[in-house]
C-alpha cells in the first residue's frame, strides 16, 4: 500500500550518526559485512540511501581526493577563470619530488600541457604529476590549490573531510573524508557539470608521452550503464572506489572504502550496481517542475506559496516491497518574506520502512514580495482571529 501524507510542519532534526553493520532492505543484498569496512548506495533521484556500513566514519580515501581536484577545476572553468588550451608546465621544484612518482602521466619538467591533457591524466591515469602541475599553475602553488579544495567541500558541507593534497598522497592521515561526504561531492559535480564529467571521467585510459595506460575503474565499459568515476589505493588505506553509474533516467552513487584486494573491489562494485537497480522498483511521484504541495507564508500579500521539485522525484522501494510509503513535506513556516522564485524553502521526505528517511529539496515556484504595513496589519488581525 502507497499513501502519500502532506505535512506542513517545523522543521525537524536530522538523524546522523556513525551505522556499525551493514543495513539495507530487498533480495540478494551484497554481502559487505566482512569485505567492505566502508560501504554506501544512493539513488540519487530519490536521495534513498540503498545500503550502507560505517558510511559516517572518517577514513583515507588516497587517490579519491583527486576527484575534488577536478571538481575544483570544473568550477574555474565554469566560472571562466581557467581555460582548457591554456597550458601548464612541471617546475624543476614538483618534478623533484613528482616526475614519475607513483601513478604518473609521465610528465616532463617544463613540457607544456594543456588543462583538458592535465585532466585526462587525473581523472582517467591518476596522474599524481598531473594533479600537481594543474594546481601549482591554476592556483600559484600546492598550498592555494589545497585551500580552495577545502573551501569547496564546506561549500558542498563536506564537514566531515578535510585535503592536504591535491592527489591523495600518504601525508600522515591529514587528507580524510567519509562515505556520506563524497556522495555529496558526486553528486554536485555531476549535477552542477555534466559535460565535463562526461568528457573526463569512466574514460578508457591515456596515451602520453610515448606509454599507454588503462583505467582501473571497476565498473566503467563492463557494467551497463557505469561512467566512473575514481579509484584509490595506499597500504594505508586500502582499496576504495567512488563510482557510478546511471540507467534509464536513474543514477546510482556507491562508495566503498578498505577493501583488501584490488580484485574484491572490483566483485563488490560490480555487485552494488547490478543489485541496486534489479533489486528495486522505481516509481515516478513528481516530474520536474511538478507542484508538491503549498506552504503558508506570513507578512504577504497571500497566505500560501506553491512548493516546486526542480528534478524529478522517484521513490526506490524493494521489488518485494508491500509495506507504506509516506512523503512529508518539511519545511520552518510559516516562511518569510521575501522569497525569491526557486529558493530552497523545504525538503520532500521520503519514508520507506527499512531504508533511513530520504529528503529531496523543494524550491518556491513563485517570488514573494514583503506585505505593507497595511497588509501586515491586516494579517495579524486574521491571525488573532482564526
Amino acid at each position: 500500500m502507497y499513501s502519500s501524507r502532506k505535512l506542513l510542519a517545523n522543521a525537524v532534526a536530522v538523524i546522523a550518526g556513525v551505522i556499525s553493520a551493514p543495513t539495507a532492505l530487498g533480495t540478494n543484498m551484497p554481502d559487505v559485512s566482512q569485505t567492505a569496512p566502508i560501504a554506501l548506495l544512493v539513488d540519487v533521484q530519490s536521495g534513498q540511501t540503498l545500503l550502507y556500513q560505517n558510511a559516517d566514519r572518517r577514513f583515507i580515501p588516497a587517490s579519491i581526493t583527486k576527484v575534488m581536484s577536478a571538481y575544483v577545476a570544473f568550477e574555474l572553468l565554469a566560472a571562466g577563470k581557467l581555460s582548457l588550451d591554456q597550458e601548464f608546465a612541471m617546475s624543476n621544484e614538483a618534478g623533484e619530488s613528482w616526475y614519475r612518482t607513483g601513478s604518473t602521466m609521465f610528465l616532463e619538467p617544463g613540457e607544456p600541457v594543456p588543462v583538458d591533457l592535465l585532466l585526462k591524466g587525473i581523472c582517467a591515469v591518476s596522474a599524481n604529476d598531473g594533479s600537481i602541475v594543474l594546481a601549482e599553475g591554476a592556483a600559484g602553488s600546492v598550498e592555494a590549490w589545497v585551500a580552495m579544495m577545502n573551501a569547496t567541500a564546506q561549500k558542498l558541507g563536506m564537514r566531515s573531510s578535510h585535503f592536504a593534497t591535491p592527489n591523495g598522497w600518504p601525508d600522515d592521515g591529514q587528507t580524510f573524508t567519509t562515505a556520506r561526504d563524497l556522495e555529496k561531492l558526486a553528486k554536485a559535480m555531476i549535477a552542477a557539470h555534466p559535460e565535463y564529467y562526461a568528457k573526463y571521467f569512466g574514460q578508457e585510459g591515456l596515451r602520453h608521452n610515448g606509454f599507454a595506460q588503462a583505467n582501473h575503474d571497476p565498473i566503467s565499459g563492463i557494467i551497463d550503464g557505469a561512467d566512473g568515476i575514481k579509484t584509490g589505493y595506499t597500504n594505508q588505506a586500502g582499496h576504495g572506489f567512488l563510482g557510478s553509474a546511471a540507467r534509464e533516467g536513474s543514477r546510482l552513487i556507491m562508495v566503498l572504502g578498505g577493501i583488501d584486494t584490488e580484485q574484491r573491489r572490483a566483485t563488490i562494485a560490480r555487485e552494488f550496481v547490478e543489485w541496486g537497480f534489479a533489486g528495486f522498483e522505481r516509481r515516478r511521484m513528481y516530474s520536474s517542475g511538478d507542484q508538491v504541495a503549498m506552504a503558508r507564508v506570513q507578512n504577504a500579500d497571500q497566505s500560501s506559496i506553491p512548493l516546486i521539485s526542480e528534478q524529478p522525484i522517484n521513490v526506490v522501494m524493494p521489488t518485494d516491497y508491500t509495506g507504506d510509503v509516506t512523503l512529508n513535506v518539511i519545511y520552518e513556516g510559516p516562511l518569510k518574506t521575501p522569497i525569491a522564485q526557486g529558493e530552497k524553502v523545504a525538503e520532500l521526505e521520503i519514508l520507506v520502512d527499512g531504508l533511513p528517511p530520504a529528503r529531496v529539496p523543494l524550491t518556491a515556484g513563485e517570488a514573494i514580495d514583503r506585505a505593507g504595513t497595511l497588509q501586515r496589519i491586516f494579517n495579524a488581525f486574521q491571525s488573532w482571529i482564526s
